[in-house]
């Protein structure tokens, strides 16, 4: 970053051009999710950091926040950039009843920024700096303000992700040009929360070996369909998917197949739970009763679902149909438990595969190795001519001759059982419309997670009440984002 900022400043970029442009991205991403008004609290240090948490105090109070500023040291001790930003928020004029007029009788938000320290800090704490982190800590847990952590929360170092004892929890970190390894490390998960990076046009920053999904990255992927488009040039999606006691999961892959934006959607399920499952299917799909699995193999379809509430039954038959199907196919839940008895097969399966395990799944295919989550992806992906997409807070998505990619939408009310299928169905979808199955791990895997953000945060839903049909519902505005 530094040798960035450097480069910038010498062709005449100035530090106040960038603080500018961090501080008005770091009010956007607050303003994405809390689009109403609300109380803003800054706890601003004496450097840079703290100018880039003025600056978008600012735009929050134009935009009709009501907002405060708390000073860890004196004014007269504060670089000078930060004193300009100082004084630039006490001459921005606030909007009046704002905030009570825009949440039209529901409970207006509280944020904290965090703009104490930033880039290049490192534990342990000290006084003022500790005596701040801690109110911010209390804020958090007594009053439920959700804190914004400006580039990284006070108290982690950006290099290891090692973090204070009182280091800053934030629910999301708004960090700058670029994600900082630290943020992305498995032990820093729980301080960093929810990660937005604020790109800058201004400042050019060398390819990284690790990335972290988000708009920009993704923009162009989902390119706008021709008027004369018919169903036959999406993709025919087939989902092999439920048991007895588990159609819903079949259900919830099909409606994801369905809302991912397959042309057509076939289920294929056990005899024993056919009439269940087609009176429970969507209107638009079409339900197929299975007699054998490896009939399967020889049916027109263009890309296949596999795993969500399949069972263990007929193991041998589910294993034939993965090696020997031509076609793309995102595997999944029982289809990977099935697989994990003999891994090896995946070395020599007919057509692309994208397996997307979560933890305990991944346990199963790979043993129980004491490496970091990317170092597992990694290693996996070397063995295997697979797609991985590694599901959790911090979703990761690897394969060979690709560079590791982090997705970091979502919220912990996705820990509900059936979030999994709905995103086998819509990675499906994506393959069929031609999407590589890195690609559509990348865009499934977001989508879904920011259609959950959606479903909190337009005050619809909580985490304790979050489903699956949440997420289904809120697909379109996802994606409209990209």
């Amino acid at each position: 970053m530094r040798e960035a900022e450097n480069v910038a400043f010498a062709r005449g970029v100035s530090a106040e051009a960038l603080m500018n442009q961090a501080g008005a991205g770091i009010a956007r991403a607050v303003q994405q999710f809390f689009p109403r008004p609300g109380y803003c609290l800054v706890f601003s240090g004496k450097g840079n950091n703290g100018g880039d948490a003025l600056v978008a105090a600012a735009h929050l109070k134009r935009a009709g926040w009501h907002t405060d500023v708390h000073l860890s040291f004196p004014e007269s001790q504060c670089s000078d950039l930060s004193r300009k930003k100082i004084t630039g928020f006490r001459d921005t004029s606030p909007v009046a009843a704002a905030v009570s007029a825009a949440n039209h009788g529901c409970s207006p938000p509280t944020i904290i920024l965090d703009g104490l320290l930033g880039l290049g800090s490192k534990p342990p704490l000290r006084d003022p700096i500790l005596a701040a982190c801690r109110e911010i800590n209390r804020l958090r847990q007594e009053h439920r303000a959700y804190v914004f952590a400006v580039d990284q929360p006070t108290g982690l170092d950006g290099d290891s992700g090692e973090a204070d004892r009182d280091c800053v929890i934030a629910d999301f970190t708004v960090t700058i040009a670029a994600t900082k390894r630290g943020l992305i490390a498995d032990n820093a998960t729980n301080f960093v929360g929810r990660l937005e990076v604020v790109p800058l046009s201004d400042l050019p920053l060398e390819t990284a070996d690790e990335t972290v999904t988000c708009t920009a990255s993704l923009h162009g992927l989902l390119p706008h369909r021709p008027f004369d488009a018919h169903k036959n040039q999406f993709g025919r999606v087939g989902i092999v998917a439920g048991s007895r006691g588990f159609a819903g999961a079949a259900t919830m892959c099909t409606w994801g197949a369905l809302r991912g934006g397959a042309g057509l959607v076939e289920v294929f399920v056990p005899e024993n739970i056919y009439e269940i499952a087609a009176a429970a299917a969507p209107f638009e799909s079409m339900v197929k009763p299975v007699k054998s699995y490896r009939d399967l193999i020889e049916e027109k379809i263009d890309v296949w679902g596999i795993g969500p509430g399949l069972g263990k039954d007929n193991a041998n038959e589910i294993i034939e149909l993965i090696q020997h199907a031509e076609s793309p196919m995102v595997v999944d839940a029982d289809a990977l438990n099935i697989i994990s008895a003999n891994v090896s097969i995946l070395k020599n399966c007919r057509g692309p595969r994208l397996l997307t395990p979560h933890p305990g799944e991944m346990k199963r295919l790979a043993g129980d190795q004491k490496i970091s989550r990317a170092e597992l992806a990694k290693k996996f992906t070397s063995e295997f001519p697979v797609t991985l997409l590694l599901k959790g807070s911090r979703t990761i998505l690897a394969e060979s001759g690709k560079r590791i990619s982090y997705n970091t939408t979502g919220n912990p009310g996705m820990a509900t059982g059936g979030m999994g299928d709905v995103l086998t169905g819509v990675c499906a979808a994506l393959l069929a419309q031609n999407l590589s199955p890195f690609d559509a791990a990348r865009v499934g895997a977001w989508a879904c997670a920011r259609a959950a953000e959606l479903a909190l945060f337009n005050n619809s839903e909580s985490e304790q009440s979050l489903l699956p049909r949440d997420v289904l519902t809120n697909l379109g505005r996802a994606f409209r984002e990209l």
